[in-house]
């Protein structure tokens, strides 16, 4: 007999319902943020790099203990307190705007805050869903997942984008703080209680914890490619996060709403890989899915650096790598997560997951953050964006040269290596 669609599971449709609301929300922030900088605050890439370098401090600071936490602790408590406490911190900026005393500085405190939190529940919220869903239906539930961040995408840059010129930008972070707390009631209101934690072997301190952690990845030889490349890869997309919108507005001659237009292309791609990930997966297998994506997302990437010509031109050249290469991300992306729920015990989950988190985001995004802003001073923001795109397709050559893309069914890949 065939098991229920997840769409009649309740409890999960709880969780997709909270998360697509939050994700949405998320979508305008990341989309109105930088404008609060370039707009209201007149930042240029230093400030811009120092932004996104605080969210990756952040990461580096608590990710590691964080991962501790979420595997001595009950994961659902967790997420329900993130979400609440990052709406708080985001009512900030639109309340610092509306009584005249925004500082960039506290961006940068904001972007740390909010960091802080979000590597916390990035480190508990893939941990928690096998055991709500069960590990056999992980790809399933990924893939279910992945549509909802790809539904906030369709609308929610152009929304945003329509939103800064309405609203002006700090105003328009308060739509991603009620969305916190939409989430945190959905959460809430999911009824099958949590696994209790396991009882743990040993009263080691948190920081032995930590080190097993990094122990694990390191001698693990699937996930130890994916941390190398997950490294390179998050050091030359740095380079987006820093200058993509200084491109489109300043060298492409994009306004404020055709770059959300361009980035909810994105979302569209997204969307219809999310509905093929699990269908991609299954004929192809984990580890294939994973490189053959990547690389396809990479070749049609190529347009970026060369975007140019007339507004329309030049937003077609960017229009289509997100269209495209969003779809083929997101099927990579279900991919690696499922593999990793699938090949790591519910013990040790959390600190892997956090692991991988500090060292792309924070280790490898801030260097690239620093560089970025570098380059782009000495050779201009499309010879930056180039060098960009160049790193992260290199960064496949570490999977390329692994056993990643043997691993076809994460049970068979466990049954014929034993730990």
């Amino acid at each position: 007999m065939s098991t229920p669609s997840l769409w009649k599971h309740p409890d999960f449709l709880k969780l997709w319902t909270g998360q697509t609301i939050s994700r949405f929300g998320s979508v305008v922030t990341r989309t109105a943020l930088p404008l609060v900088a370039l707009l209201v605050l007149n930042a240029g890439p230093l400030e811009l790099a120092y932004v996104v370098i605080s969210q990756s401090l952040a990461v580096l600071v608590v990710g590691l203990v964080a991962g501790a936490w979420v595997d001595r602790l009950r994961r659902r408590p967790i997420l329900i307190a993130t979400d609440v406490m990052r709406a708080l911190i985001l009512f900030s900026i639109p309340i610092a705007q509306g009584m005249g005393v925004l500082r960039i500085e506290q961006l940068y405190v904001v972007a740390f805050l909010e960091g802080s939190l979000a590597t916390l529940f990035s480190s508990a919220y893939p941990a928690y869903v096998p055991s709500l869903i069960g590990v056999d239906r992980v790809v399933e539930g990924n893939s279910k997942l992945a549509m909802s961040a790809s539904i906030a995408e369709v609308g929610g840059p152009g929304f945003a984008g329509a939103l800064v010129q309405i609203v002006s930008a700090p105003f328009a972070l308060l739509v991603d703080a009620f969305s916190y707390i939409v989430s945190a009631i959905s959460i809430a209101l999911i009824r099958a209680p949590e696994p209790p934690r396991p009882p743990r072997e040993s009263t080691s301190r948190i920081l032995h914890e930590v080190i097993e952690g990094l122990s694990i990845v390191r001698r693990h030889p699937v996930v130890f490619p994916l941390a190398l490349r997950s490294i390179l890869g998050h050091i030359s997309g740095a380079f987006y996060g820093v200058l993509y919108s200084l491109y489109l507005l300043n060298e492409l001659h994009l306004d404020p709403f055709l770059l959300g237009v361009v980035i909810s292309a994105g979302g569209v791609g997204s969307l219809v890989g999310s509905v093929f990930a699990s269908r991609v997966v299954d004929r192809i297998g984990l580890g294939p899915a994973i490189l053959w994506m990547a690389a396809g997302s990479s070749a049609i990437g190529l347009l970026t650096p060369l975007a140019q010509g007339p507004v329309f031109l030049a937003t077609l050249m960017v229009f289509l790598p997100q269209l495209i290469g969003d779809g083929l991300q997101t099927i990579e992306g279900v991919a690696e997560i499922s593999l990793l729920q699938g090949l790591m015990p519910d013990r040790i989950l959390g600190r892997v997951n956090a692991t991988l988190e500090v060292v792309s985001h924070g280790i490898g995004y801030p260097i690239g953050a620093l560089i970025a802003a570098g380059i782009a001073e000495t050779i201009g923001v499309r010879g930056a964006i180039a060098v960009g795109w160049a790193g992260m397709a290199v960064s496949l050559l570490f999977i390329v040269f692994s056993a990643v893309p043997r691993v076809r069914r994460a049970a068979d890949w466990l049954a014929a290596h034993p730990a």
